[in-house]
């Protein structure tokens, strides 16, 4: 579903991604782990046709990014660190707004209040002002909006920072649902202890260069940090 062939992006002569392969299945979920540089973002941002590449190609269900720009984002929703909503309007009636911009539907107040109880939202928090949510509430109903718009892959850039820990199992108790249900998921943390419960496949990132891919459940927690830390002394 999320795809890379050689996929690089030069700003003069800095590389920010250099020759990234990644293949991404749907219902996998990918953490790709780096510190701030390391080319997690400018990864994301290519999948988003936000910017154009050097090099390579950015393929979402099959479709090349930057030649189908507007046709493969009907396949995908993106989560950034700080979802933008509107803080004076509810989460439904965000949920309202933004459903019907993606998807050209008008769905009812039944359909809108099921999506948002099956995202998390606590009972009771659809008729409240978005300026009152919390961040993680916040990404509850970021998580609506890609539900209510079906999409089959999601891009996930820091979605846990600032997440207290309650919050952040809850987010990634329904990563680990949307997964269940196809979904492919790309997701840039610095937090390898989510990237450990959450992920399927583990990327590390250093210097724009995918250097280690591996599976989540073949390595504890106490072994990825000294992988992790290991990579970032290279």
């Amino acid at each position: 579903m999320l795809q890379t062939k050689a996929l690089t992006k030069k700003y003069g002569d800095q590389t920010a991604l250099d020759s990234l392969d990644l293949e991404i299945a749907p219902g996998e979920i990918f953490c790709l782990l780096g510190a701030n540089g390391a080319g997690k973002t400018t990864t994301i941002n290519l999948f988003l046709d936000f910017i154009e590449p050097t090099s390579g190609a950015a393929l979402i269900n099959g479709l090349d990014v930057h030649q189908n720009g507007l046709a493969t984002k009907q396949f995908v929703a993106y989560i950034p660190e700080q979802v933008t909503l509107y803080r004076n309007l509810t989460g439904l009636e965000n949920l309202r707004f933004f459903a019907s911009l993606a998807t050209g539907e008008d769905f009812g107040m039944t359909k809108l209040r099921s999506i948002l109880k099956s995202a998390g939202l606590p009972d009771g928090a659809a008729e409240k002002r978005v300026g009152t949510y919390s961040k993680g509430m916040r990404q509850k109903v970021g998580i609506a909006i890609a539900m209510a718009k079906d999409a089959k892959a999601l891009l996930l850039d820091e979605p846990t920072s600032g997440l207290d820990p309650k919050a952040s199992n809850e987010f990634s108790e329904l990563l680990t649902r949307l997964s269940g249900e196809g979904v492919a998921i790309l997701m840039a943390t610095h937090d390898l202890f989510r990237a450990r419960e959450t992920g399927t496949r583990i990327g590390i990132m250093r210097a724009g260069k995918l250097r280690q891919t591996l599976r989540a459940s073949e390595i504890g927690h106490a072994d990825l940090e000294a992988l992790y830390l290991e990579h970032m002394r290279d």
